[in-house]
């Protein structure tokens, strides 16, 4: 049935205003749209807009806009619609409707749940309007209705997309940046491995040249352009390259020293103490050295960091090598001494000393050092033989029972050995005995039996500390060790007791005066200029002699007995001259 003109005119201009209503309204969300259409149904007719509802996962969520009639019992029907067209039972309304918001081209395969102005559901819903009326609405009224519902459904649809699009729009942005921040990152990686392939291959040249621990801080100090120290753990300069080497080079304080390797040694990177950066060398949790780049201007970069700590551990590496060496080292040499002590032949005892770096051909002395608040261990053994090498000494050191035994090339001085084993000790308390030379290896024995009997004739002296050469012993050379001794001392007392027992109770020297007579071959000039007296005090002396003693010093076996016995005197109570 066609309208009358006035009707017909005031529908189309309704529908005009329902089309430009939604114009501009794809960039807004679900909600919004939701609240014009609601508007507008109030403006096209006589109904009102009870509920306007948008799909929210697998269910519709009423918008609070324009709604405040709607109640839970509305909600609950529209619910029961599940979507579908449908009418619902509202107070005081003659007449109540559920339209369903869908897509105007049909269902499409969803992206994912919908959200409130999303993506469609999966039959295109995107939500529903409920609309009522006081009366049933006419035709034209039902006309515009469905107007306003297909074009609410079509502006939540080019919302959805736009809002989809714009999802899109900024994954591919988010994607794009993180793109170019992996790039970043990998160019960054590629710069660094770069560089840490430099540092690797320079001390790796260095390590195959030989260089050690100079050719790690040359490499270091050519790399970053700061100058490069290698210190022990004690802070003492193994190796410097570059300007500015302080001379002398300064010693740490041995507290502050220790405080610094544990702080460094618990971070992961290198240190700034003060104008250095500092890592330390542990290879094995053990500290075994310290390497630095002085850097007083704060110059050096993330390169220069990362290359010293590469620096550190070559030089840790390098160092737990030397240790390595050292260790065998010193067990060779400890074994090649046992085996010598206990007698080898020349051909194997040459060959395994070159092995070690000594040359055993020509004359050895065998040394053996006691000390009576020492014990005889690895720090006592290198003290010894750091006290024997400062002197000059080309030795093999070993321990043997309680003493430090030496094969040394040359025989210490006369007081040396002593006098140096004494500062490094910081006590005198220790006797050396010193064998006669040996000119192979398969004498070696020999001297070492005659160093320990040095060294007994040095201990049960009067002055038990001091070094005592075989050489020197005189008598003393045949004669035996142990109960023996006993023997000799009552030898001495039987010749000399009452001598003895004079001069100590008058304070005199006769003892000592027949020594020296005896020493001179009997020669009165000699003898009085030893002791610095007149010749006729020296005949008073004699005379006194042959009174105390009641010995005929003309008797030629008397006069013999008494030379032994002054002569075994003098080592028992100042030991071997």
């Amino acid at each position: 049935m066609a309208l009358p003109g006035a009707a017909h005119d005031l529908l189309l201009d309704r529908c005009l205003t329902l089309f430009t209503s939604f114009d501009g309204i794809d960039g807004q969300d679900g909600a919004e749209i939701l609240r014009r259409a609601m508007a507008q149904v109030s403006a096209v007719g006589t109904g009102h807009a009870e509920a306007g509802y948008l799909r929210l996962g697998e269910g519709l969520v009423r918008c609070p806009h324009d709604g405040q009639r709607a109640t839970e019992a509305l909600d609950a029907q529209v619910r029961e619609l599940a979507g579908r067209d449908g009418p619902v039972r509202l107070p005081r309304r003659a007449w109540g409707w559920a339209f369903g918001l869908r897509a105007p081209d049909g269902p499409r395969e969803p992206d994912g749940p919908c959200e409130p102005g999303g993506p469609h559901a999966p039959d295109g819903l995107h939500g529903a309007l409920v609309v009522s009326y006081r009366d049933r609405p006419g035709e034209d009224e039902r006309l515009l209705l469905t107007l306003l519902v297909r074009q609410t459904a079509a502006a939540l649809c080019s919302a959805a997309a736009h809002h989809r699009e714009r999802a899109q729009a900024l994954e591919l942005r988010r994607a794009w940046d993180e793109r170019k921040a992996i790039r970043r990152r990998l160019d960054s990686s590629l710069t660094d491995l770069s560089q840490l392939r430099e540092v690797h291959d320079a001390l790796a040249r260095s390590a195959a040249h030989g260089d050690g621990e100079d050719g790690i801080v040359r490499t270091l100090y050519r790399i970053t352009g700061l100058a490069a120290a290698a210190e022990d753990r004690f802070g003492n300069l193994r190796a410097w390259a570059g300007p500015g080497r302080p001379d002398p080079y300064p010693k740490p304080d041995p507290a502050q020293h220790e405080e610094l390797l544990r702080e460094a040694a618990r971070r992961p990177r290198p240190v700034r103490v003060r104008d250095r950066l500092t890592a330390v060398a542990d290879p094995r949790g053990e500290v075994l050295g310290v390497l630095c780049l002085v850097d007083p201007d704060g110059r050096a970069d993330e390169r220069a960091v990362r290359a010293l700590d590469h620096a550190a551990t070559s030089l840790g590496l390098e160092l737990a090598h030397l240790r390595e060496l050292a260790e065998v080292e010193l067990r060779l040499r400890r074994e090649l001494v046992d085996d010598l002590l206990s007698g080898a032949d020349d051909i194997s005892a040459y060959a395994r000393a070159e092995a070690v770096g000594h040359d055993l051909h020509g004359p050895h002395h065998v040394i053996v050092v006691r000390w009576s608040d020492r014990p005889a261990d690895d720090v006592f053994l290198k003290s010894v033989s750091r006290a024997a090498t400062g002197m000059g000494l080309r030795i093999l050191p070993a321990l043997r029972s309680d003493a430090a035994v030496l094969v040394a090339q040359s025989a210490p001085g006369e007081r040396s050995l002593h006098s140096a084993l004494s500062r490094e000790l910081g006590t005198d308390s220790g006797a050396i005995g010193v064998g006669a030379s040996c000119d192979t290896p398969h004498e070696v024995p020999r001297s070492y039996q005659e160093a320990l009997r040095a060294l007994e004739v040095r201990r049960r002296s009067n002055s038990a500390s001091g070094m005592t050469f075989y050489d020197d012993l005189g008598l003393y050379r045949i004669l035996r060790t142990g109960s023996d001794h006993r023997e000799v001392e009552g030898f001495v007392r039987e010749w000399l007791g009452p001598l003895m027992d004079y001069d100590a109770l008058h304070h005199t020297d006769l003892v000592e005066t027949l020594s020296q007579y005896f020493d001179r071959g009997g020669n009165y000039s000699e003898t009085a200029a030893a002791l610095v007296i007149h010749r006729s005090t020296l005949r008073y002396r004699l005379q006194r002699i042959r009174e105390i003693s009641g010995i005929d010093l003309a008797d030629v076996d008397s006069r013999l007995n008494l030379q032994v016995a002054t002569r075994i005197w003098k080592v028992m109570r100042s030991g071997p001259e």
